[in-house]
């Protein structure tokens, strides 16, 4: 009777620690924006705000914009076949990406003043770098077209597909028909990051700009982006990411109070721009300095990009990578903003549509880990702390990028912390009662708990059943 009384003690403790900190974690979440009527798309909660005005981008017509491609046999070549689960290839309703064409008028989603605001007239022209795998055809030349229709045709200098091995080479073929379009097809599958490298190698402009497969640009997207660029060489800057609707394909704004942040085991999220930066923003059209970027659509001056030794090759398929370049960025000189008067969206999926060799959860924690090893410096152990499945899982060689880190004469990641992302809180704590530990891992955003158990039986010279609640052993460091 002790011992269940003793167990149900210590379970009653470790529920009442979990939910206290459940409960600060809470009051640290951004708040939840309330919804319009966007064909019922759901909110995420801190991400999306809908304006209340109805500005809407016409599209602008250019001419001979597609050359000789013929897009109606194009897209009637891969249509969606009566009965099949739209959502089954691509993880988004095909069916509505169908319907909706190559293209269409979207709503402005940028401040007001935006639209004031004058750039130069000599911006240096941009190769856009466009990676796909299997992408469904209408998506992908909405993103094209979107691009070629919305952006000053000076600033255009060409657009480079990577197809990405997909089963059907003519998705990327078919399309350097139309003019200032270049495919490049892999002969096996590289994933993301290895196809970037060669689509940056390649190109001929000296601003980089990588853009996601599944977008839709929004007005004057690219003017704000090269301007940043323009000015200093080692800013990277991403626009804000509205969200494009994986099941309606309803275009919705994004709040512009946000930033990129992450948790200890490096998982990205969006959060609230801290506080006394948001009072010291008069502008709203200011850049917004960010510890990370989302890493699917940002521009980049070519030459600082190779400097900087462009990807991580190591990795595989997708993920982790923008950890690994947002933190050589700004440990090695260079910075991070997102930029207000600059809008993109992006059909966000709950899942990957395509396979990963080793497994989508094998092939993050070697991505994240590499990060992590190459990067992080002691903090490292918080990483292995909130991800303890990392742990002798194999990474790879990590000689070169530790001696490009020596050859940048990059700074530590204690100065990161300190001066990029010091809202970024860490600790640990324990709780033993009898042969069982639990062990946290926290910060302002994140709780992880694992439980051990002790090999020392619990005997006359190790009195530790916890028996009583005081009986526990509590340790607590912060820093």
């Amino acid at each position: 009777m002790r011992r269940i009384r003793a167990n149900a003690i210590a379970i009653l403790t470790v529920a009442w620690i979990l939910g206290t900190f459940y409960y600060l974690w809470q009051d640290n979440k951004p708040q939840t924006s309330s919804s319009g009527g966007h064909g019922g798309q759901k909110v995420v909660p801190g991400r999306l705000e809908i304006h209340r005005d109805d500005r809407t981008i016409p599209l602008i017509q250019q001419g001979q914009l597609l050359g000789g491609f013929d897009e109606k046999a194009y897209l009637a070549a891969k249509q969606l076949k009566p009965g099949d689960d739209p959502y089954r290839e691509h993880a988004f309703n095909l069916q509505e990406s169908d319907r909706l064409g190559s293209e269409r008028a979207i709503r402005d989603t940028r401040h007001y003043r935006c639209a004031s605001l004058n750039y130069d007239t000599d911006l240096p022209s941009t190769s856009i770098i466009i990676t796909f795998h299997n992408e469904a055809r209408s998506t992908l030349l909405r993103t094209i077209k979107s691009v070629l229709m919305r952006s000053p045709p000076s600033l255009i200098q060409e657009i480079i597909l990577i197809d990405d091995f997909s089963s059907d080479s003519e998705d990327c073929q078919l399309l350097s028909q139309i003019p200032k379009v270049r495919c490049l097809r892999n002969g096996r599958r590289e994933g993301l990051i290895r196809s970037r490298v060669r689509g940056a190698s390649t190109a001929s402009a000296s601003i980089l700009t990588f853009l996601d497969s599944h977008c839709e640009v929004n007005a004057d997207w690219l003017q704000p982006m090269i301007q940043r660029v323009k000015e200093d060489h080692t800013r990277v800057v991403s626009p804000i990411i509205d969200v494009i609707s994986l099941d309606n394909f309803a275009y919705l704004a994004a709040s512009a109070d946000l930033r990129g942040g992450f948790d200890w085991s490096l998982h990205f999220k969006w959060e609230q721009i801290p506080i006394e930066q948001k009072m010291a923003r008069s502008d709203p059209t200011q850049a917004i300095r960010t510890p990370v970027i989302a890493g699917g659509i940002f521009v980049m001056d070519k030459s600082w990009f190779n400097h900087l030794g462009q990807y991580d090759t190591h990795m595989d398929i997708w993920g982790g990578e923008n950890f690994e370049l947002s933190f050589r960025v700004w440990m090695c000189g260079g910075s991070l903003e997102i930029l207000p008067c600059s809008r993109v969206g992006h059909v966000f999926r709950k899942r990957h549509p395509y396979d990963f060799p080793e497994g989508n959860a094998l092939t993050y924690i070697k991505n994240t880990r590499r990060a992590a090893e190459v990067w992080m410096d002691e903090y490292k152990q918080y990483y292995y702390s909130a991800r303890p499945s990392a742990q002798g899982k194999a990474f790879g060689s990590i000689a070169d990028r530790l001696t490009l880190r020596r050859k940048l004469n990059c700074k530590p990641f204690r100065w990161y912390m300190e001066n990029v992302y010091p809202e970024l809180r860490y600790g640990t704590f324990k709780l033993s009662c009898g042969s069982l530990v639990f062990s946290f891992v926290f910060n302002t955003n994140y709780l992880s708990m694992s439980l051990f158990r002790h090999h020392d039986p619990v005997t006359q010279d190790n009195p530790r059943p916890c028996r009583e609640l005081f009986l526990c052993e509590t340790l607590v460091e912060r820093k």
